[in-house]
């Protein structure tokens, strides 16, 4: 199934979100993503600096790896991923700062931290 997957403040989650309908379908602790494509809205983005409130404009969208099929890789060597609207206009790897716009496979963890094959 193609998600689009950001982090939920309020629950303190993962909102998974069907592409093909816009609705969220799961909220989960921890979510893989294969194909997966870094997005950030520029216009979202414009106004969390302008109103200094949070809001959903930036997420990972892919194909959802679902049960048994996310415990087949291991993330433990794999680069960070974050998003800050106020320091970047993109994702980025924490150790480098350099922009991430895509990975073949993106963990997504209980922990709220995003590891990516890149």
């Amino acid at each position: 199934m193609r998600v689009e997957v950001y982090r939920n403040l309020h629950k303190n989650c993962w909102s998974v979100r069907d592409l093909s309908t816009g609705r969220v379908v799961a909220h989960q602790t921890a979510v893989t993503i294969a194909d997966a494509r870094f997005i950030v809205r520029p216009s979202g983005r414009a106004r969390v600096l302008a109103e200094k409130r949070k809001n959903v404009h930036a997420f990972v969208r892919g194909e959802w790896m679902r049960g048994n099929d996310m415990t087949l890789f291991n993330f433990d060597n794999a680069p960070r991923v974050s998003y800050n609207p106020y320091k970047y206009p993109y994702f980025y790897c924490v150790g480098t700062q350099e922009e991430v716009t895509s990975s073949s496979l993106v963990h997504l963890g209980h922990d709220g931290k995003v590891q990516a094959r890149l």
